[in-house]
C-alpha cells in the first residue's frame, strides 16, 4: 500500500472527549473515528487490525474443533421472553418495534438464539458434542459509553456456545476453550490473568474472565503473588474468620456525634479505630429496603449481597429512602432497631463492643453486640483486601487493574431447560442439553492491545495484530531511491508480506513521527545518503532507542526483515 493513495489521516492533538489512552492513540493515528456516543467507524488501518485479530481468533477456534455460524443481529422479542431476559436484561437491551407493532431488539448476546437452533437441529446423543461460534456485531445501550472501544454501544464480539450431554462433557468443553483462549491471548502478545468471575446475567455455575493487566482497566482483580490464585474482586472470597465467643460488655450507650456521618470523621471524633465499627448501608433489593453490615474497615460487595438477598442486583438506597428506613440522614444508619432484613458479614458479627449508627441524625451507639442487641443473617458480604491472605495458599494477595477481554461460562441447563432444548440419550430418554458460553470482545482487543503496547510516541503493535508488518519510509523522490523502494517492496510481497510505503513528498521528520504514531513493527528507511554506500536502515518500533537502527545492504534487507518476522511469528 502506498501512503500517498491511502486514507491515513493522523492528528496532532487528541480529541477533547477522549480519556483512555487507546482512544487517544487510535484516533490520532487514524485507526478510527467517532460517529456517536459509543459508536465508531474503523478506517482502513483499524479494519486491518480488526481483521488480523479476527484471524487469530478464528484459527484457534477452528483448531479446537468449533464450527463457525452467523446468527442475525435483529432478533424477535419472543426468544428473550421465553428465557425471561426480556424483562430482566433492563435498559441495556436496545429494543425497537416494527411497522406491524412487533417487538424486536438488537442482540447483546445470543444464548437464546443458539439454543433455539440447537433444539431444532440436535436430536440425539449421537449429535453431541457441538461447539458453534460466530464473530458478529453486538449492541448494548450502555448508560455511560466510555474509553473508546473499551465500552461501546456497538462492538464486535466472538461468541461461542457448546452443547454436551452431561456436566462432565460441558466441563471438558470449558477446558478446551480455556486452552484455546490462552493460545489466542498469547498469540496477540497480551499480558493477562485468568480469574474466577461472576456469571451475572448469563447465568450458569462456573465462569472465568481473561483480564488484560493495565493501569487504566476498569476491573479490579485480586491475585496471589505466590501461586496462580486470581479472581475478580467482585467474587473474590476472603477466608472466613476464626469463630470465637464474644465477651460481656457494657450496655448500649447513645453518644452525640454532630455532623460526623462519615466513617473517617466519626472514628476520629470518638478516637476509635475503624475495625471497631459496624458500617451499615441501606440497599434496595427487589424494591425492598435492606441493611448490609460490614466491619468499618471493610467494603460491601454488592454481588454477594444480591445473592444473599436472592435478588438479581442491588443498589444503594437514595437519601430519601435511607430516611424512610432509618429515620435519619445518610451516615447514621445502624442495625439496632432496623425494621427490615439485616445481613451481616462474619467479620462484622465478631466485632466485640462495636460502634454503629443510632438511626438518629447526629448520634451513634457504643457497646453494640450482634446477637445481644440485634440479629441478622450472617453471610459473607465483604470485598477482599490486600491484607487478606490468599485463600489458596495463604500467601500475599495483591490488587491489579484489568480490561476484561474474554469470559467463559458453564451455563448448564440454564437456557436449555427453559426453552425445551433436549436430546435423546442412550436409553431413549429426553434430557436438556448442557451448555457452555465463551465470549471474546474482538473490537475491545484492539484497544486492550494498545493500552499495553505503546510508548510516548505512539502505538507499538505486536506482529500478529499490526495492520502492516513493515513500514518503508522513502526519503526523497530520486530515481535511485524509488527503484530501491520498489525492489524491497517486491521482495516483501513475494514472501506474502505487504508493506506500507510512505512515498509522500514531506519532510523526513514528519514521516518518522507518523511512523512512530501508527506503530507498525518494523521500519525500513531508504534515502539518498544511505544508498550512496549501498545501505538502508532497519529499526524495530518496539525499540525505543533511536540509535537502535541497524544498516544492511540493499540486496539483503528484505531477507533479513522477512527472517526476523518469521522467527517472531513462529511458535516458541
Amino acid at each position: 500500500m502506498r501512503y500517498g493513495k491511502a486514507l491515513l489521516p493522523t492528528l496532532k492533538e487528541a480529541p477533547s472527549d477522549a480519556t483512555a489512552l487507546s482512544h487517544i492513540l487510535l484516533t490520532r493515528a487514524g485507526y478510527m473515528r467517532q460517529v456517536g456516543a459509543g459508536i465508531y467507524s474503523f478506517l482502513p488501518l483499524g479494519l486491518r487490525v480488526l481483521r488480523n485479530i479476527e484471524a487469530v481468533v478464528r484459527q484457534e477456534m477452528d483448531r479446537a474443533g468449533a464450527q463457525e455460524v452467523l446468527l442475525p443481529a435483529l432478533l424477535p422479542a419472543d426468544y428473550y421472553r421465553e428465557s425471561g431476559r426480556w424483562d430482566t436484561f433492563g435498559d441495556t437491551l436496545l429494543r425497537l418495534t416494527d411497522r406491524k407493532g412487533g417487538d424486536y431488539h438488537l442482540g447483546p448476546t445470543h444464548e437464546e438464539i443458539i439454543t433455539d437452533l440447537a433444539r431444532r437441529e440436535i436430536q440425539s446423543y449421537r449429535d453431541l458434542p457441538q461447539n458453534l461460534y460466530q464473530i458478529q456485531s453486538k449492541f448494548r445501550d450502555e448508560a455511560r459509553p466510555r474509553g473508546g472501544l473499551l465500552r461501546g454501544r456497538e462492538f464486535l464480539m466472538k461468541d461461542a456456545y457448546s452443547f454436551d450431554k452431561d456436566e462432565a462433557g460441558a466441563l471438558a468443553s470449558y477446558e478446551s476453550m480455556r486452552v484455546t483462549y490462552r493460545a489466542i491471548f498469547d498469540r496477540l502478545g497480551l499480558n493477562y490473568r485468568m480469574v474466577g468471575a461472576d456469571s451475572g446475567a448469563m447465568g450458569g455455575s462456573k465462569s472465568a474472565e481473561f483480564q488484560v493487566l493495565v493501569q487504566s482497566g476498569e476491573d479490579f482483580l485480586m491475585a496471589c503473588t505466590a501461586c496462580q490464585y486470581a479472581e475478580n474482586v467482585e467474587v473474590a472470597s476472603p477466608l472466613p474468620p476464626q469463630p470465637r465467643e464474644l465477651g460481656k460488655i457494657a450496655p448500649i450507650e447513645k453518644v452525640h456525634t454532630p455532623g460526623k456521618g462519615g466513617m473517617d470523621s466519626v472514628a476520629e471524633f470518638l478516637k476509635a479505630t475503624k475495625d471497631r465499627f459496624l458500617k451499615s448501608l441501606v440497599y434496595v433489593a427487589k424494591e425492598e429496603l435492606i441493611l448490609a453490615v460490614v466491619r468499618g474497615d471493610h467494603e460491601v460487595n454488592p454481588i454477594k449481597l444480591a445473592r444473599a438477598a436472592q435478588a438479581l442486583e442491588v443498589h444503594l438506597a437514595s437519601a430519601e429512602d435511607v430516611r424512610k428506613a432509618t429515620g435519619a440522614t445518610v451516615g447514621y444508619a445502624g442495625p439496632v432497631g432496623f425494621k427490615g432484613k439485616v445481613f451481616i458479614d462474619p467479620d462484622a458479627a465478631l466485632v466485640d463492643d462495636a460502634i454503629t449508627g443510632a438511626n438518629e441524625t447526629d448520634h451513634h451507639l457504643m457497646h453494640v453486640q450482634h446477637g445481644r442487641d440485634f440479629s441478622g443473617q450472617v453471610v459473607p458480604l465483604r470485598l477482599m483486601t490486600t491484607s487478606d491472605p490468599c485463600p489458596s495458599c495463604g500467601g500475599q494477595v495483591a490488587q491489579f487493574r484489568g480490561i476484561e477481554a474474554g469470559h467463559i461460562f458453564v451455563l448448564g441447563t440454564h437456557y436449555s431447560a427453559k426453552m425445551g432444548a433436549t436430546f435423546l440419550d442412550e436409553k431413549g430418554e429426553k434430557n436438556p442439553l448442557v451448555m457452555g458460553c465463551y465470549g471474546i470482545g474482538v473490537s475491545r482487543l484492539v484497544a486492550a492491545i494498545v493500552e499495553q503496547h505503546h510508548d510516548d510516541n505512539g502505538i507499538c503493535w505486536p506482529l500478529s495484530a499490526a495492520p502492516y508488518k513493515v513500514h518503508i519510509c522513502q526519503l526523497g523522490d530520486g530515481q535511485e531511491v524509488g527503484a530501491a523502494v520498489a525492489q524491497i517492496e517486491a521482495a516483501l510481497l513475494a514472501a506474502g508480506i505487504e508493506p506500507l510505503v510512505d512515498d509522500r513528498d514531506i519532510r523526513p521528520g514528519v514521516k518518522f513521527k507518523d511512523a512512530d504514531l501508527i506503530g507498525i513493527p518494523y521500519r525500513i528507511t531508504v534515502g539518498d545518503r544511505g544508498l550512496k554506500n549501498g545501505k538502508v536502515e532497519l529499526k524495530a518500533r518496539a525499540d525505543a532507542d533511536p540509535k537502535a537502527a541497524q544498516e544492511y545492504g540493499l540486496a539483503e534487507i528484505a531477507a533479513v526483515t522477512i527472517a526476523r518476522i518469521n522467527k517472531e511469528l513462529s511458535p516458541s
